[in-house]
């Protein structure tokens, strides 16, 4: 996988001392969340702080945005790109496990790409290892977390595989929280949706959008998803 700076419109995301690169799922998500009435937001795992600018980008200019990083390496990178950015003032990251993360004031919005490899698949790379399995955080210590970090009207938005989808709305439920509203990903025409976007909240009714086909026939990104990502990527 690539180690070069990725670059976006507004910001560039250096990439080499994290585990895990910039990419579709991040992408999808920054984009997507919706951030109205959203002045204080945490990004769990945030990784390069890919997902923290992008919302910084998206934000109104009093929006404060935390990012919590288990790896230091990673977050050292991650507050170097924020550094670099049009919004040093506006990210904040941090390092350590959310597990031990404690914030003066509760947030209104909790964002994650979340670990989601139960079992099975092994990495060479224990920090990819770490960045891609649940053993670090699981799905229920997730929510557990942002109920312990949001407002009671706080929501928690997360992109997972499909089937790791239906099993966290699941505990959800359990938790007290509901699907306000949905999407899935579909990666190109003719094949089944592998992504679901879900913004989960304790009083919100269920929506669920219209599926959203990443790439055309033509192999570039379709109409939907360009209007999604074209306030970020350079070209399309």
């Amino acid at each position: 996988m690539s180690c070069r700076p990725f670059r976006f419109k507004q910001f560039v995301i250096h990439q080499d001392r994290c585990a895990m690169k910039v990419g579709t799922d991040g992408v999808a998500l920054g984009a997507w969340v919706p951030l109205e009435g959203a002045r204080r937001i945490l990004d769990i795992g945030t990784g390069t702080g890919l997902i923290a600018l992008m919302l910084a980008q998206r934000s109104a200019e009093a929006c404060h945005i935390d990012g919590v990083e288990l790896d230091p390496a990673a977050a050292s990178q991650a507050a170097e790109n924020v550094m670099s950015s049009p919004w040093p003032d506006k990210v904040t990251i941090h390092t350590g496990p959310i597990q031990h993360y404690h914030a003066t004031m509760p947030y209104d919005l909790i964002v994650s790409n979340p670990p989601f490899f139960r079992h099975g698949q092994a990495f060479a790379n224990t920090s990819r290892q770490q960045a891609r399995h649940t053993s670090t955080l699981g799905h229920q210590e997730l929510l557990q977390h942002a109920t312990r970090l949001l407002t009671p009207e706080g929501e928690l938005a997360v992109i997972l595989p499909i089937d790791e989808a239906e099993q966290f709305q699941c505990w959800s439920a359990q938790h007290g929280w509901n699907l306000a509203l949905g999407q899935r990903l579909i990666p190109r025409p003719g094949k089944e949706p592998n992504r679901f976007l879900m913004l989960m909240s304790r009083n919100k009714n269920r929506h669920i959008g219209q599926d959203v086909v990443i790439c055309a026939d033509n192999g570039r990104y379709s109409d939907i998803y360009s209007r999604y990502v074209a306030p970020f990527y350079l070209a399309l």
